[in-house]
């Protein structure tokens, strides 16, 4: 038995498979082939495009996949929603479908766009936007590069975004979200109710969600005294609390912590300061809380 998983072609695509790498599971991609090779002979990985991944699962072409839940939402799949993964191309972030227009346009909510054009990929979930707030429009499917649509093919775009930097470059302004979207790994409803294929799901999506919580950490070694423990664990932002083992010098300890790599330039010269040696930084593969 194997498992037959999808891997978003196209903007999720490098991403993903680094997530996937830091999780154990290697993937090798030929410029020739849809079927990447996976180093679980219990896996079939296939690439396919997020904005149809979640159709492919609900039809049972596939077990599992990983799409964005605006996609899960503009197809109205039926799929089992196993994990949220917050990641994106640029970042560790939802992303976000906005409403935008050019900088000079008159419109400056959504109810001005009665009447109006929109472009965009995301048709469906903006058409039951616009119908909840009575808003009647016409939505047009873009095919792509939807930024330099408005103003001459349309009034207005409904775009992904993860930094807005895009639709600045474009000279276009956000005039409201629709929705924030994440990535999410999906299963199909039958594949889930089988006890092998849900529990290899389930082991990935423990895997996956381990080394995303471990891109934002790090871990810290260090030694002290016995008399400065106190002050130094203090300092200590830990998940829980930090290890502490013997020395040989029954006057000093080592101290093991892992923190959000955020603030770990700010805090070991506080470390330092207070009586830690030996300070070893190092980057983690997984955190499985």
């Amino acid at each position: 038995m194997k498992l037959r998983i999808g891997i978003p072609k196209g903007s999720l695509q490098e991403a993903t498979i680094a997530l996937f790498r830091k999780a154990g599971y290697h993937i090798s991609v030929s410029h020739r082939s849809y079927y990447p090779l996976i180093n679980d002979y219990q896996m079939e990985a296939m690439l396919i495009r997020a904005q149809e991944m979640a159709i492919y699962v609900e039809n049972g072409v596939l077990d599992a996949g990983l799409t964005g839940k605006d996609w899960i939402l503009e197809q109205g799949a039926d799929v089992h929603e196993v994990a949220e993964l917050v990641y994106g191309k640029e970042g560790l972030a939802p992303v976000k479908w906005v409403l935008a227009v050019p900088n000079d346009s008159p419109i400056q909510s959504v109810k001005d766009l009665e009447g109006k054009r929109i472009s965009t990929e995301l048709v469906n979930f903006t058409k039951n936007y616009l119908r909840k707030a009575g808003v009647r429009a016409e939505v047009m499917f873009s095919w792509g590069a939807t930024e330099i649509k408005a103003p001459t093919l349309a009034d207005a775009i409904v775009e992904l975004t993860e930094t807005g930097s895009t639709l600045r470059a474009n000279n276009l302004r956000i005039v409201e979200t629709l929705m924030e979207s994440t990535t999410r790994l999906i299963a199909n409803k039958t594949a889930w109710k089988n006890n092998w294929k849900r529990e290899k799901i389930e082991n990935l999506a423990c895997l996956l969600k381990g080394s995303l919580l471990a891109e934002e950490k790090v871990g810290l070694k260090m030694n002290i005294t016995q008399k400065n423990l106190d002050r130094i664990v203090a300092l200590l932002p830990a998940m829980h609390t930090p290890t502490i083992s013997p020395l040989v010098d029954k006057d000093w300890v080592a101290l093991e912590v892992v923190i959000d790599e955020k603030v770990v330039r700010d805090i070991i010269p506080e470390l330092k300061k207070a009586g830690a040696t030996g300070i070893v930084e190092y980057p983690l593969n997984k955190v499985i809380p």
